[in-house]
């Protein structure tokens, strides 16, 4: 069957929960997600399935076997292939109409003004680990303007912190600077879930490895994830609902059933926060010493 691309029948079923003026905005905004991997391209499909009608996409990796159990690009046909891609053909398949600029280097200091050029709304899909640019796109973001949401895929669900225009911004509320990686990674950690659910039903903790930049991860929490930043993303794009903004964040847990809503003013440097990192760094030290044992 030979059917024509309609972007009002492919969309009619978002209408009652959106206007059709509502409907007719998000179609012409422009997304930009960092990232293709296991959040970034569940995102890119679900917000493609929002009917957002324009998005700046970037990865510089191409899929492989270990990817397979969260990307949602990664399947047998696309192994050795760009992120980009692959996750671009994915959401033209759903909407051809969408505005698609890729960029296949990834991110950089060269490209980042380009990366963010007439962007509406940030949304971060960065590995956990890529500290440097996540910080420096943040930046811009708050010197720019632009909303950024970023959802952490923690266990089997999410941790969501948004960024707004003239309120805290992602470096006040994370406190890096001067850190070393594992230090980052532990505030990091901390920030995006100060509930750290996800903490009792870790199978084994010496899958996780800071130093090595490896740790577990699930298809579960990265579908919650698009859902969840889907959800801000329409409030901040429509400006209806309310926003949670840093340093207010929320985490829901699937495993758990359960959800926490937190407020850390001074994020990092609240006294409930330097607790938690401190016990986060024994721990983390813990764990180290039970794998090198069982090494």
């Amino acid at each position: 069957m030979n059917t024509l691309f309609d972007y009002d029948a492919a969309f009619a079923r978002n209408l009652g929960w959106v206007t059709a003026e509502e409907q007719a905005a998000l179609r012409g905004k422009r997304i930009a997600i960092a990232g293709m991997g296991g959040v970034g391209g569940v995102h890119l499909l679900t917000l493609a399935r929002l009917g957002i009608g324009a998005f700046n996409i970037a990865d510089f990796d191409t899929f492989d076997l270990v990817n397979f159990n969260r990307q949602a690009g990664a399947m047998m046909s696309s192994v050795g292939r760009p992120k980009v891609d692959v996750l671009g053909e994915m959401a033209l398949d759903i909407n051809p109409e969408i505005a698609l600029h890729r960029f296949p280097t990834g991110l950089s200091d060269a490209n980042l003004d380009e990366f963010l050029k007439d962007v509406d709304l940030y949304v971060d899909g960065l590995d956990f680990f890529s500290f440097g640019i996540r910080r420096a796109t943040f930046a811009a973001c708050h010197r720019l303007g632009i909303p950024a949401v970023t959802a952490a895929p923690l266990g089997m669900g999410t941790a969501v912190l948004v960024f707004l225009p003239g309120q805290m911004s992602f470096e006040e509320y994370f406190c890096l600077e001067g850190c070393d990686e594992e230090e980052m990674s532990i505030r990091f950690l901390l920030g995006l879930s100060p509930g750290m659910l996800q903490r009792s039903y870790l199978a084994d903790p010496t899958r996780v490895n800071l130093r090595e930049r490896r740790g577990p991860s699930t298809i579960i929490a990265c579908q919650l994830c698009a859902g969840v930043t889907a959800a801000e993303s329409l409030k901040i794009l429509l400006g209806r609902g309310k926003v949670l903004a840093a340093p207010w964040g929320y985490q829901f847990d699937a495993y758990r059933n359960r959800m926490v809503r937190t407020w850390r003013p001074g994020g990092n440097r609240n006294p409930l926060q330097r607790l938690g990192l401190w016990i986060g760094r024994r721990q983390l030290r813990r764990m180290r010493e039970q794998g090198a044992q069982r090494g």
